[in-house]
């Protein structure tokens, strides 16, 4: 059962916060992963091909120098979005749909090495926050990192919009599924471009 939590709508009606968390553990430092992550020009690489994601826009606020990978050819403070960054993403809700829905969201905190949260300022949701939380981390004697999702969400329209949370969550789910089939493939072919 997902956990739910009150929240006000614009309407003032009561609408019901939809909880989603899920962990991957990668082969990968820290630094690569986060610096990664970091940078929204990335995310389409993540995202599932059918929904023809883009990155519109980013209004940049640069994060502060990271405190332990100074010289690191995988962290540029310049390619990692900061607090206050507004990043505009267009994608198709579905396959052979031509409208594209645009979504805008907002760095609202960023710690080096630990997680990063953003939150929808415009878009579907009527409420859509992410904390990405990216830790270093030893599994069977090696090295690599924790990634974690918290994703807090509610649906536009009340009640209404509630009939279709079985479809969002399901599709929330499978974005995620594909992302941890993707990530160590992607940060592979990274790594040895860099190397």
């Amino acid at each position: 059962m997902p956990e739910r939590s009150p929240g006000e709508g614009e309407l003032g009606a009561q609408s019901m916060r939809e909880r989603l968390v899920t962990c991957q553990w990668v082969p990968f430092t820290v630094d690569i992963v986060f610096a990664f992550f970091a940078n929204p020009h990335n995310l389409p690489t993540l995202m599932p091909a059918k929904m023809r994601t883009k990155v519109d826009a980013v209004q940049w606020i640069p994060a502060p120098p990271s405190p332990i990978s100074a010289g690191s050819q995988w962290v540029a403070p310049n390619m990692a979005a900061g607090v206050g960054s507004e990043i505009t993403v267009s994608f198709s809700p579905a396959p052979y749909v031509p409208m594209r829905l645009r979504w805008v969201a907002r760095i609202t905190d960023f710690v080096w090495h630990s997680h990063f949260c953003d939150e929808q300022i415009r878009g579907p949701f009527e409420h859509f926050s992410h904390r990405h939380g990216i830790q270093s981390e030893i599994q069977s004697g090696r090295v690599g990192t924790l990634l974690t999702d918290e994703i807090e969400y509610a649906l536009p329209f009340g009640s209404i919009g509630q009939l279709w949370d079985a479809a969002v969550r399901r599709q929330l789910k499978q974005t995620i599924a594909l992302r941890q089939e993707k990530l160590p493939r992607i940060l592979d072919a990274l790594v040895r471009q860099m190397t």
